[in-house]
């Protein structure tokens, strides 16, 4: 059997879960939702580590990892986000779907760019779709004011900006030279999981606690921002 099935019949996983996110979001089951979206997130991590553990890296299984990844992180949030803001926006919510084409873009040059191999340059697709994905999560009541929802349109745009931008971002495979940033990068998120899960169990509402995943990616991007800011030594 040819090793490079497995990574590939991976990452097929993976798109999967993306495609049933889609589904769900149109049903309005956006918890379920986030749930495959994680679950595309899960088989995305072991597609790339079976590639490596198997020595069975191909030029197709980039190309079919970047599809997938289109679909569960660019797609499917940008689904649940129109999904969510329809009852408020109407059509004028299919504004959000631009993050589906953007998110493409972003991972077209990820496939091209010899700088990320440890690092990113531009905002992750699984951490943009970590970020929307969980306010889907929460009641639309929560949106006291329709100019809240063209709020959270014009911030989808920054997120497609942020995407695109010439800023870097730290991986976990950048471990062994960002430790003192990512060890605080751990830290915050700890602190911002357990506040989250306290108003959880405080409030009774379990769409609090998936809260922190958006919680943390504005930590994440907040770090990265100030680091960028940094003068260089």
């Amino acid at each position: 059997m040819n090793k490079r099935i497995i990574p590939d019949a991976i990452t097929c996983c993976n798109l999967l879960c993306g495609s049933i996110a889609v589904f769900l979001a149109t049903q309005n089951a956006f918890i379920w939702a986030f749930v495959f979206i994680l679950g595309g997130a899960f088989f995305d991590f072991f597609d790339g580590l079976s590639a490596r553990l198997l020595k069975a890296p191909s030029p197709i299984g980039i190309q079919l990892d970047s599809l997938a990844d289109d679909i569960t992180f660019g797609l499917a949030p940008a689904m649940m986000l129109m999904c969510w803001l329809r009852p408020i926006l109407g059509w004028w919510a299919m504004l959000a779907l631009v993050m589906a084409a953007f998110s493409a873009l972003r991972l077209a040059k990820f496939n091209v760019d010899e700088r990320q191999h440890d690092s990113f340059i531009g905002l992750a697709t699984p951490a943009n779709a970590l970020f929307w994905a969980p306010i889907c999560c929460l009641p639309v009541s929560v949106l006291a004011y329709d100019w809240m929802a063209w709020v959270l349109i014009a911030l989808s745009l920054v997120s497609c900006w942020l995407m695109n931008a010439e800023i870097p971002f730290f991986s976990f495979k950048s471990y062994s030279r960002d430790k003192l940033t990512i060890s605080l990068f751990i830290a915050g998120c700890i602190l911002l999981t357990g506040f989250c899960i306290a108003q959880a169990i405080k409030t009774a509402h379990i769409e609090f606690a998936v809260f922190s995943g958006t919680a943390c990616i504005i930590w994440y991007v907040t770090l990265n921002l100030l680091l960028a800011c940094m003068p260089k030594k």
